[in-house]
């Protein structure tokens, strides 16, 4: 894509090049590990920011390469789901039932969810967006994790909240005591004067 490009020289003149134009870009955000419990729905995220607006051009695939040795997917990336002019081509058979696109490509948003998760779904899953004219960009990439529900990674949120209850109890205590010791206090001296 080349331009005509006006160059001003140091004589006040105008010189003009064809020099090629700024390049369009896309770039893609996916979360880099998702971790997701043994049978039941992970999302894979995937956003895209790109400067042109998004047309029935705009193409989505999204790649699965499985980190298991004896895995067939696990030599290089499998195309699982492609998204054409407005309409969902699903890919491999393993996925196709399973894989839902959830996403709204006018919003730049790509994700998608995967019912239910399998201990074979461990690996990478590859997000690329392809807007045109923004179609040069990294396809992003999200490592995922299928774990027992034992080896889900535990909320601090009850710990969190239980500790914050506990203070305001034991502030509500202090308070209460203090007005009790005061109320002494104040009491022991009405009888001596």
């Amino acid at each position: 894509m080349f331009s005509n490009k006006p160059l001003r020289s140091s004589q006040d003149s105008w010189i003009y090049t064809d020099a090629p134009g700024p390049a369009s870009a896309i770039d893609i955000y996916t979360d880099s590990e998702v971790t997701v419990q043994n049978g039941t729905a992970g999302i894979l995220r995937c956003t895209f920011k790109s400067s042109e607006v998004v047309t029935k051009d705009t193409t989505v695939t999204w790649s699965f390469q499985s980190n298991q040795p004896d895995h067939q997917y696990s030599k290089a990336p499998y195309v699982i789901y492609y998204f054409s002019n407005g309409k969902e081509y699903p890919g491999t058979d393993e996925f196709k039932e399973r894989l839902r696109f959830i996403g709204d490509i006018n919003k730049k948003d790509a994700s998608i969810q995967l019912s239910p998760a399998l201990f074979s779904d461990n690996g990478t899953f590859f997000c690329d967006v392809k807007n045109p004219p923004d179609v040069t960009g990294t396809q992003a990439r999200t490592e995922l994790r299928v774990v027992l529900k034992e080896s889900m990674p535990q909320s601090n949120t009850k710990i969190i909240i239980g500790a914050v209850c506990g203070a305001l109890i034991l502030l509500i205590f202090i308070a209460v005591a203090a007005c009790f010791a005061i109320r002494v206090l104040h009491n022991r001296h009405d009888y001596e004067g």
